[in-house]
């Protein structure tokens, strides 16, 4: 069996976090290295490892995802004055944690192109 991803330690409550929202389907918590006063990642509990490896059978778990992102930002008060959402794919793309995952970033202006 291989080695739980650091996300599956947090969903599986093994490792803290400041968990904002969850259901059976997918945790949302505080980014613990920030990049915008309001970042928070939202990820599946299916432990996909990136989206660019997501399947057919994926795509109710990937709308969860984005209308989970929406609806964190709204309880965050960040939806009216707006926050971008990042999905990394694989090592050029900033991905560090092998499992899927969508950065929810506002509460400043956002700069682009990003990075």
């Amino acid at each position: 069996m291989a080695e739980k991803t650091l996300f599956e330690k947090i969903c599986d409550k093994e490792i803290p976090a400041t968990i904002l929202f969850e259901d059976d389907r997918c945790v949302a918590f505080r980014d613990i290295s920030p990049q915008a006063p309001h970042h928070i990642l939202i990820i599946p509990r299916k432990p996909v490892p990136r989206i660019g490896l997501a399947g057919k059978g994926d795509e109710a778990l990937l709308g969860h995802l984005l209308l989970t992102a929406a609806e964190v930002a709204r309880a965050e008060g960040i939806a009216e004055s707006g926050y971008r959402l990042v999905i990394n794919n694989g090592p050029h793309g900033g991905e560090a944690v092998p499992h899927l995952h969508i950065h929810l970033l506002g509460g400043r202006q956002l700069q682009w192109p990003p990075g």
